[in-house]
């Protein structure tokens, strides 16, 4: 059965991969898009807009009324009339200053979108499903078990894009109803959250109601080839006997990724086996 897709953060790496792997597969999907015309001289895109596959509206996810829109005109693609997975890989361009590492414009771009589309998020049946990629990396425990060369990595040059990171998975806990512990996850700060009373922004899930959520924590990320694909012809990662890469709910202590592998994961996931990862936070890395 087709699926109806909202894309937010689609326009290039993971979102863009896996929203080109969702269209190849017949399903249809929509891109939120600060610049619509980043698709101009894409011929695979393009070719998918002509045939009413794909859709491209422009917006602003730290803007709510455009997520808003967003929403509403995704439903408009389905003849059920509602969205069936929203796809956020939502990340900014990072840039390097040598006292503060890679830092991204505004510095809670993560936090603050996804607030933004979870208080937007149509009340249908069945809800949505939802997918966010984050990090892997971001507690305490998941730094404890990285290979020691990444460390400073990810402990300087990427502690400020984490630490948004380190939001938007505090807003996902608070809904989901998972426990969060400020010792081990961390406390991203008001500044990130926008605020101290973010929990009572109107529209929020309720604490423990966003059941229909998966959240990635990939390793660190690379360009190169899908492994699974290569090697397998693509299903389910399968390679000459193994996982073309591992995915776990337990830290991993994996080096690299590649973004197309992360892509593979994310449509198989969403259309092969939601419900082993339904309501779950996993790592994946080879």
């Amino acid at each position: 059965m087709s699926q109806n897709i909202l894309a937010i953060g689609g326009s290039r790496n993971i979102g863009y991969l896996s929203s080109v792997r969702f269209l190849d597969a017949g399903h249809t999907v929509t891109f939120l898009l600060r610049f619509p015309s980043v698709f101009d001289n894409d011929e695979k895109i393009q070719s998918y807009v002509k045939s009413g596959k794909a859709f491209l509206i422009k917006g602003d996810a730290l803007v709510k009324d455009d997520v808003q829109r967003a929403w509403t005109e995704a439903a408009t693609h389905s003849t059920s009339g509602i969205v069936d997975l929203l796809l956020f890989t939502v990340g900014g361009t990072p840039k390097f200053r040598l006292t503060k590492g890679f830092v991204i414009t505004p510095f809670n771009l993560v936090t603050q979108s996804l607030l933004n589309v979870l208080i937007t998020m149509p009340h249908q049946k069945p809800a949505p499903k939802l997918i966010t990629i984050s990090s892997t990396g971001l507690t305490r425990t998941s730094q404890a078990s990285l290979p020691l060369p990444l460390k400073p990595i990810y402990g300087y040059f990427l502690a400020v894009p984490h630490k948004d990171k380190v939001g938007a998975e505090r807003v996902v806990a608070h809904c989901a109803g998972w426990d969060w512990n400020s010792k081990d996850d961390g406390e991203p700060g008001d500044d990130i959250m926008g605020g101290s009373e973010w929990k009572k922004r109107e529209g929020l899930p309720a604490p423990g109601t966003l059941k229909r959520i998966l959240v990635i924590r990939p390793a660190l990320l690379t360009d190169g080839e899908c492994v699974a694909e290569k090697e397998v012809g693509g299903k389910n990662g399968k390679a000459k006997g193994k996982a073309a890469y591992r995915v776990s709910e337990e830290e991993l202590g994996g080096w690299t990724i590649s973004r197309k592998d992360v892509a593979h994961f994310v449509v198989d996931a969403a259309l092969n086996r939601w419900d082993d990862y339904e309501g779950k936070r996993v790592s994946i890395a080879y």
